[in-house]
């Protein structure tokens, strides 16, 4: 399972840095970041993730995920293996029993269920969208209590 859940991350990435037309182009840059797979798995992975091709700037059709129709692309030099390195947790911030955890674009929806699934008696739910994870604390857990909690599921945290 763990295979599969790297290649879907990777595959988030490549699909949010790069402008790629066809079933051919991303099994290519699969390949070129170490996984092998075939046409059909590849089919299945992008219904999974609900990913549609939208027109980019230049009129070419794209592989886009949702609600990214006009979407940002990040430039650089990365891999997406080196981009998947990095941490997509960026900040956390509380309002009453409320925290919003800010997210690297594609990443709220990864940490939110990783959260839901752990053991976590200071938080009710998760609510998350793209890049930002809404918390429902309950009610007289401290900020301290849900900032150790969610230090298991996310190393970095920190207010």
């Amino acid at each position: 399972m763990k295979v599969k859940n790297n290649r879907i991350e990777t595959l988030k990435m490549l699909i949010s840095s790069k402008e790629l037309g066809s079933q051919e182009e991303v099994l290519r840059e699969l390949r070129r970041e170490g996984f092998q797979l075939t046409q059909a798995t590849l089919s299945r992975d992008l219904k999974q993730l609900k990913v549609a091709k939208a027109a980019s700037m230049n009129g070419k059709y794209i592989y886009v995920l949702p609600n990214e129709t006009m979407y940002k692309r990040v430039h650089g030099a990365q891999t997406a293996r080196q981009m998947l390195e990095s941490p997509g947790y960026l900040s956390i911030n509380f309002s009453g029993n409320l925290g919003v955890i800010k997210t690297r674009p594609g990443y709220a929806s990864l940490i939110a269920y990783n959260i839901d699934n752990a053991d976590m008696p200071d938080l009710l739910g998760t609510v998350a969208g793209d890049d930002t994870i809404l918390l429902i604390i309950k009610e007289g857990a401290s900020r301290e209590q849900v900032i150790e909690s969610l230090s298991s599921v996310i190393p970095s945290i920190k207010e």
